[in-house]
C-alpha cells in the first residue's frame, strides 16, 4: 500500500498545466537550453511510524515532457522500497509562466518496476520573475484513503 503511494509521490513531478489567461510574450522555453534539464532535491514526508523518502535524478525535457527516475526509501519499513520512471507534462506556456514568477499546476505519472502507476499532481513555485529555482509541491494518490504529499526545491539545470 505505501509502495504504491511512494510511487504515485515520484509522479508528481512530472505533468503539468498551468492557469493564465493572457497572452504569453516569447521566452526561451524550449527543449534545449536553460529547460533542458531540471533537478529536484530529495525529499521525504512521515507516515503514521515513519519517513518515505525521495530520491531523483536531474528530469530531462524532451517536447511537453519532462522524465527522470525514481527511488522511493520507506524507514522502517525498507520492503516497501521501490523504483520506477517519472514524467510530468510541462509546456512552453507554462515554462513561460515560471520565467514571469508565477505558480504553475501540472500533472504527470509514475510507473514502478513492477509497472503499478500512479497519478501526480503538483505545483511549481519560483522564486522571483527569471529565477531559475523555486519550490515544488507534490501530491502522490497511493489509494483511495491515503495521499503522499512531498515539498522540495527545484533548479533548471540546463545550459544556454
Amino acid at each position: 500500500m505505501f509502495r504504491l503511494g511512494l510511487l504515485l509521490l515520484t509522479a508528481v513531478l512530472a505533468s503539468g498545466e498551468a492557469r493564465v489567461a493572457n497572452a504569453l510574450p516569447p521566452v526561451p522555453a524550449s527543449a534545449s537550453g536553460r529547460y533542458a534539464e531540471v533537478t529536484v532535491e530529495p525529499t521525504d514526508t512521515s507516515i503514521y511510524v515513519g519517513t518515505v523518502s525521495l530520491i531523483m535524478p536531474p528530469f530531462t525535457r524532451r517536447g511537453d515532457v519532462y522524465r527522470s527516475d525514481y527511488v522511493i526509501k520507506v524507514f522502517p519499513f525498507f520492503f516497501y522500497n521501490e523504483r520506477g520512471n517519472i514524467w510530468i507534462e510541462f509546456s512552453d506556456d507554462q515554462l513561460r509562466h515560471i520565467e514571469r514568477g508565477e505558480t504553475v499546476f501540472f500533472n504527470g505519472r509514475a510507473t514502478n518496476s513492477d509497472g503499478e502507476g500512479r497519478g501526480i499532481k503538483g505545483r511549481a513555485v519560483p522564486e522571483a520573475a527569471g529565477a531559475d529555482y523555486g519550490k515544488i509541491k507534490v501530491w502522490v494518490r497511493v489509494s483511495k484513503r491515503i495521499e503522499l504529499i512531498f515539498n522540495a526545491v527545484y533548479r533548471f539545470t540546463g545550459r544556454e
